[in-house]
């Protein structure tokens, strides 16, 4: 086939696509409303499609054509040409008439690629932004059905293959056809500027379509290690039957993940794949941690039942404590301990109560009632602890201050004076807000020394009260430097 032949096949292609365009559009039109087509045009003008087969082989072009071309295009037969200004103004409507269909399958075509993008987009986000492009896109649809419908009238009132067609017929069909070219390119530009503006939304959905198969295979795979993790828990001799029934309940959602997104849509797989990787995920971790689980509570219960044993022998210490306390200070220096014996007494009986039901829920494998039971004891035994150890520090520090009260009169006095050195520091007079507090302090200090002037002194009064001055100024200092580090 020679560069011509080839040349005039294009063309033949060409009008063969102007040819399908029409008349889809034409029954579009006819139909009232936008097209609803899937996978592309109807088939139209197939004399003309066999046409262009022979066109396509070895033989000669224009001849070929010639014998197939009248059967597919309006008015038919042989044009006799006439010279002269009539037969120029037949050309320049013909001209016309081939710029508006290309026109036309431009636009038809920009149309259906858009069309896939909108439906990419909708199959993908649900956003009121989607939500409004789909309908932009409606709109524009109905817009293009009235350019179309005016080109197509246009050509269709125009048979510019008469040989009786006269000069100022030929001049009108070259103006409406110019008229309906140019509508149609302005509706093409105009949906060239929708689809650049879709392009954010475009990339988006795009990107969720491209995360959908690697989502959905790693959700298989995390429910796949998932069980076999298990697997090799119970290949252990532990039951872990919590584990087995959350992974079981994951089932349904691998079921749908295998119908695809087509039945669920893109945005509900995704959320899916994600929860099923998240939860399966932590299966497995769990199932992985559960053997070291096992050896922990066993290391719990016998660490916390010898230190059962262990308070037991310590809270027999009180009583002795209790009764020197009660010889030699005053009531107000031990009342609030004499319910420590049989506090603690009572804590140790419900901690050891608790360890053997944690140790029946650690034989059953019940490890979270087991964890619970043993975080119960744990909190048992530390209330005794500290209830115990400070019946024996209240003894310590009121034999340290009947000795020495003087000790800690100094301590308290030293902490208030290095607080009002700060407070006056790089100033006349301190701020009241800083000296207020200080001030008051000094003179709680002072009611606290002189009650110990008593014949039978409130040692532990005079304790609290001095502990509660150094907390006054310990805030004061700190107020004090903070303001001075902002104000830095």
């Amino acid at each position: 086939m020679s560069a011509a032949d080839a040349v005039g096949a294009v063309h033949a292609v060409q009008a063969v696509q102007a040819v399908d365009a029409v008349a889809s559009r034409r029954d579009a039109v006819a139909r009232g409303g936008p097209r609803r087509r899937r996978g592309g045009l109807r088939r139209a003008g197939q004399p003309l499609r066999d046409a262009l087969a022979l066109v396509l082989l070895p033989l000669p072009v224009l001849p070929l054509l010639a014998a197939a071309l009248p059967a597919s295009f309006a008015g038919g037969g042989t044009r006799r040409w006439f010279g002269g200004r009539g037969e120029s103004v037949r050309a320049e409507a013909q001209a016309a008439k081939d710029a508006a269909a290309a026109a036309f399958y431009e636009l038809d075509s920009a149309q259906r690629d858009l069309r896939i993008s909108i439906e990419t987009i909708a199959a993908v986000d649900s956003s009121p932004a989607a939500q409004k492009a789909a309908s932009d896109f409606e709109a524009f649809g109905r817009r293009i059905d009235e350019v179309s419908h005016q080109y197509i009238t246009a050509v269709d009132a125009h048979d510019l293959d008469r040989d009786d067609l006269e000069t100022s017929a030929a001049a009108r069909a070259r103006a409406e056809l110019t008229q309906a070219k140019d509508a149609l390119g302005t509706a093409k530009q105009d949906l060239d500027r929708f689809s650049q503006g879709l392009t954010p939304l475009l990339d988006k959905a795009e990107t969720q379509l491209a995360r959908l198969a690697p989502a959905v295979e790693r959700a298989r795979q995390t429910l796949l290690a998932a069980s076999n993790a298990l697997d090799a828990v119970r290949a252990a001799g532990l039951k872990a039957d919590d584990l087995a029934g959350r992974l079981a309940a994951l089932a349904p959602e691998l079921t749908k993940l295998n119908q695809g997104a087509g039945r669920h849509g893109v945005a509900d797989t995704l959320q899916r794949a994600d929860r099923v990787v998240r939860d399966a995920e932590a299966v497995r971790a769990e199932a992985d941690r559960l053997p070291e689980r096992a050896r922990e509570i066993d290391r719990r219960l016998v660490s916390l039942r010898t230190r059962a044993q262990a308070l037991t022998t310590r809270s027999g210490q009180v009583q002795p404590i209790l009764s020197e306390l009660r010889r030699r200070f005053t009531a107000a220096c031990w009342q609030d301990l004499q319910q420590v014996p049989q506090q603690a007494e009572e804590n140790v009986r419900q901690a050891e109560t608790k360890l053997k039901e944690a140790q029946r829920a650690r034989e059953d494998q019940r490890w979270p009632d087991a964890t619970a039971l043993l975080s119960t004891v744990r909190a048992l035994l530390n209330s005794t602890d500290e209830a115990v150890s400070a019946a024996g520090d209240r003894l310590r520090r009121l034999n340290a201050v009947a000795k020495d009260p003087q000790a800690e009169i100094e301590r308290t006095r030293f902490a208030l004076r290095d607080a009002q050195r700060l407070a006056m520091s790089g100033r006349q007079k301190p701020e009241p807000q800083h000296a207020r507090p200080l001030d008051d302090s000094v003179a709680r200090l002072d009611r606290a020394v002189a009650a110990l002037e008593g014949r039978h002194p409130d040692y532990w009064h005079f304790l609290t009260e001095t502990e509660g001055v150094r907390t006054t100024v310990a805030r004061v200092v700190a107020r004090i430097r903070e303001e001075r580090g902002q104000g830095a």
